[in-house]
């Protein structure tokens, strides 16, 4: 498995992780019933766990941008050390980004989520040369 492989199934897996977080969160909020009822009337998370579900929505709009780099960069055999490189910045990015937004840190979260998406931009560049 390339490095960029293996940083994108451990995203996946932060992602899961994420997931599981975000829904103890919510359910410590809204309580059992509502976590378990057909949700017809919404209710707006507040707090650590919005926060929560604001990040874990920020990582699968990332993950749609990430995915198909490591596809193309794998699929084009165009693994180097510098896409390897990039896909563990990626991947730290994303593991720094979940405590810095469920803990508020600004304006650090922002500042990560910049280092993310530059390293997956760079991914596709290096794609096409």
């Amino acid at each position: 498995m390339t490095p960029e492989l293996t940083a994108l199934t451990l995203a996946v897996l932060l992602q899961g992780a994420q997931f599981c977080v975000y829904s103890v969160l919510a359910q410590m909020q809204v309580g059992p019933r509502y976590a378990a009822s057909p949700r017809d009337e919404p209710r707006q998370l507040t707090g650590t766990a919005g926060r929560a579900q604001r990040a874990l929505n920020n990582h699968f709009e990332s993950l749609a941008l990430f995915t198909p780099a490591v596809l193309v960069i794998t699929l084009a055999d165009k693994s180097t050390a510098f896409t390897a490189a990039c896909a563990w910045v990626y991947l730290a990015a994303r593991l720094l980004y979940v405590p810095a937004y469920l803990l508020g840190w600004v304006p650090w979260r922002s500042l990560i989520w910049v280092v993310g998406f530059l390293a997956t931009m760079a991914l596709l560049l290096a794609a096409l040369i």
